[in-house]
């Protein structure tokens, strides 16, 4: 399946931790965690400025079951949950005008 497939079952419109564009004085990433109607899970996104390079996203184990998501080196987002450790291609990247 295509990923222009899957993005198009993500809900963004029930994005959690994604900040408005009146909010976001600055173009650093962020993260937000995006509800996915095709797989019954929901996604993590990082999210950058239209323009600038897409931020190198790193996975940092906190501890068995909790790992921290950054961009770039900056934490945008932690996910605790049983089983393997995500990786970097679990991650979106998504690209946004600010």
């Amino acid at each position: 399946m295509g990923r222009s497939t899957i993005s198009s079952k993500l809900r963004w419109d029930r994005a959690a931790g994604l900040s408005s564009l009146a909010d976001h004085a600055e173009a650093l990433p962020q993260g937000a965690l995006v509800p996915d109607t095709l797989h019954d899970c929901d996604q993590v996104a990082v999210v950058y400025a239209k323009g600038h390079c897409p931020p190198e996203i790193t996975i940092c184990s906190l501890s068995r079951s909790v790992h921290q998501v950054l961009a770039d080196g900056i934490a945008v987002a932690v996910i605790a949950r049983a089983g393997p450790a995500p990786c970097v291609e679990d991650v979106l990247l998504v690209e946004r005008s600010f």
